[in-house]
């Protein structure tokens, strides 16, 4: 029988949340997914005929991100992708994008984003990798305290933390607007309670949060996820992460911040040998914007889609 494709109903919640846990290990999808109030008119099922079980699903995520000029631009991000294993190979997921993407465009999607370990599920849906780069490298040994006072953060730094966040991204290419829901939500199923994954670092006279940085233990290393604030409070925060790691017992790091000069020289108070990564999990897709136009969005220098931002 072929598979039926339709929007999703609030009947489909509970079929929803059934096959993402079968699929997943991420109990933050169905919170996430309640984020967009129009999210059944963008959750797209290929149901196994007019009565039968949800096989695959498709989320299209509107969310506004800066495009090479650092103007905001809706953009249709690609999330929550799932089929059932003993659905596998039958092109459901190919046919479910076809429909996203007519609902994206029709809605004023200038183009389309997704994170995947699987691109070629993908590429011939006209989605096209991106390269992104990393440095990892081996923590440095304990050094000196810098000139700002570093702690971990906690839920009333919250506000600043907002206001950080978007000053330091407020021209950056490819990074998205953050509204209190996605702070409330989106960015703690990413990133974990902020006094266990971010510190910040203060003013040393009047105590004004100037930086901020997200850290978590990933294997054998610690991943820095993102960072925020003065230049100057990058090396303090970097050294106190290092700190952290080295107490956890670890002994390597990986960055995945924007390549910049502020950060280039902020590494060395957290890590030595430094090597670049390049990683293509991020893929675009051209839809009422034109291809070079997302090109220059994905490819322009301190272009970086926060983790916290996942779709």
């Amino acid at each position: 029988m072929t598979a039926v494709v339709r929007t999703a109903t609030p009947a489909d919640d509970p079929a929803l949340a059934e096959l993402w846990r079968t699929c997943f290990d991420a109990p933050q999808i169905t919170g996430l997914h309640a984020l967009d109030p129009d999210r059944h008119r963008h959750t797209f099922v290929a149901q196994d005929g007019p009565d039968g079980r949800i096989d695959a699903v498709v989320v299209y995520v509107p969310r506004l991100i800066r495009d090479a000029h650092g103007t905001p631009r809706r953009v249709g991000g690609i999330g929550s992708v799932a089929t059932r294993p003993e659905a596998r190979g039958q092109g459901l997921v190919r046919r479910l994008l076809v429909a996203a993407e007519r609902v994206m465009t029709a809605e004023g999607c200038a183009w389309s984003l997704l994170f995947t370990g699987t691109p070629g599920v993908y590429r011939g849906s006209g989605w096209q990798e991106f390269d992104s780069t990393c440095v990892e490298g081996t923590l440095v040994p304990p050094t000196a305290g810098g000139d700002f006072p570093v702690r971990a953060a906690t839920a009333g730094d919250a506000a600043e933390l907002a206001a950080l966040h978007h000053a330091y991204n407020a021209n950056r290419p490819l990074s998205s607007l953050r509204d209190p829901e996605d702070w409330a939500v989106r960015v703690p199923a990413w990133y974990g309670p902020l006094e266990r994954s971010s510190l910040v670092a203060e003013d040393p006279r009047t105590g004004a949060l100037v930086g901020w940085v997200v850290a978590q233990h990933e294997g054998e290393r610690v991943e820095v996820r993102e960072c925020a604030g003065a230049s100057a409070s990058l090396g303090a925060l970097f050294a106190a992460v290092g700190a952290r790691g080295r107490d956890a017992g670890l002994g390597r790091a990986r960055v995945r911040l924007p390549d910049t000069p502020q950060i280039r020289s902020a590494l060395p108070a957290l890590l030595t040998d430094a090597r670049e990564v390049t990683e293509r999990v991020g893929m675009a897709r051209p839809l009422l914007a034109a291809p070079e136009t997302v090109r220059a969005v994905v490819t322009a220098p301190g272009a970086i889609h926060w983790y916290g931002d996942c779709f």
